[in-house]
């Protein structure tokens, strides 16, 4: 299934971008620094590590998981960013809420399933893809050298096969799919092929991961309807900035390495305002989502569906320390709770509205 891609910063070197994949500059000053395992949703917490040992990744997830994998299978694994779910969390959610708002959720609950797993290969071929297009980035940078492509615990050849089983899972996935909603997904390749190159060019490199990383919404609303009408639209929008906010937070961790290395990131940009700006983009993703769910179904009690999702963002607003990286990688990944609080509203308002 043409789902986008890494967690976003997941994706680059820091050189990483995105959801990138650094240390956090509240942490050892020079030790390897690692982000997520997402929006770097690739990138940058999630790929320096030390394909050897699993354990050695501060934002491992999975560590556990790793250790368990034959030691051949491991640096695949990592290349993959599969110690780092929340990448494909933030890429499945939009989805999942797109089938929920259109009605689909219990008729076709295993789409749900499907998108889910198209998430986690899709997510995982992103990731690889990026690490091959910056392998010569991070044989550069010391925290970034010891990734499984520029450490050679995997060949350029045996990445892109890695990348092309990938792709054949996602390609199972999209089979799945009607013509319309197929065909939707298929023109997110070429969003996610530039996205590794757009922290070269841009101060919003944020805003085409919100591009890429909600895409799910259209195919999930598409999957349903055959369609894509205003709210699927609007649902898409607001997912868009919902991406940029936390991205933007997600960022906050490479500040400095971006500004050593010229790599351009929102969190960079907005520099002392970044708690009113990620504030801003929670508040226009919260009005978009609103408008979605009043097209569904108007009536003023529906809105109240969106009362945690928004207290949750507000949360992440309020206590979010923007100099603190692993008070960032918190906010950041608490985006899957979101996701979740946001699924139920689009559950309520689907159910009941068709």
């Amino acid at each position: 299934m043409a789902f986008p891609y890494p967690d976003a910063k997941l994706s680059s070197p820091r050189p990483c971008a995105g959801v990138h994949c650094a240390a956090s500059p509240t942490q050892e000053p020079n030790a390897l620094r690692v982000r997520h395992g997402g929006p770097r949703h690739g990138g940058r917490g999630d790929g320096g590590i030390l394909a050897s040992d699993p354990n050695i990744v501060p934002d491992t997830e999975h560590r556990g998981l790793m250790a368990l994998l034959p030691a051949a299978a491991r640096p695949y694994a990592l290349l993959a960013r599969f110690d780092r779910p929340i990448g494909w969390w933030l890429m499945f959610w939009p989805g999942a809420w797109a089938i929920a708002l259109s009605g689909g959720a219990v008729e076709r609950w295993d789409l749900i399933l499907w998108f889910l797993l198209g998430s986690i290969a899709m997510r995982g071929a992103g990731c690889v893809y990026n690490d091959i297009v910056d392998r010569d980035l991070d044989r550069q940078v010391a925290r970034t050298r010891s990734r499984p492509l520029a450490s050679g615990a995997v060949s350029l050849k045996a990445a892109w096969l890695w990348l092309g089983f990938l792709c054949l899972i996602g390609l199972v996935v999209l089979v799945q799919l009607n013509p319309f909603a197929a065909g939707i997904a298929v023109a997110s390749l070429a969003l996610v092929a530039a996205y590794p190159f757009m922290k070269r060019i841009t101060w919003w490199p944020q805003a085409w991961l919100g591009l890429v990383f909600s895409w799910a919404a259209l195919v999930g609303w598409a999957a349903i309807t055959r369609e894509l009408p205003l709210p699927g639209l609007l649902l898409y929008a607001g997912c868009i900035v919902w991406v940029i906010g936390y991205d933007t937070i997600y960022a906050l961790q490479d500040v400095e390495d971006d500004a050593l290395v010229g790599v351009r990131s929102s969190a960079r940009r907005l520099g002392n305002n970044v708690k009113v700006g990620v504030a801003l983009f929670y508040a226009l993703a919260l009005a978009l989502w609103g408008a979605a769910l009043w097209q569904v179904r108007p009536d003023p009690l529906v809105l109240a569906a969106l009362a945690p999702m928004a207290l949750h963002l507000v949360w992440q607003v309020v206590t979010l320390a923007p100099t603190d990286g692993a008070n960032a990688l918190h906010r950041f990944r608490s985006n899957r709770n979101a996701g979740l609080l946001m699924f139920a509203a689009c559950f309520v308002v689907g159910t009941t509205a068709f």
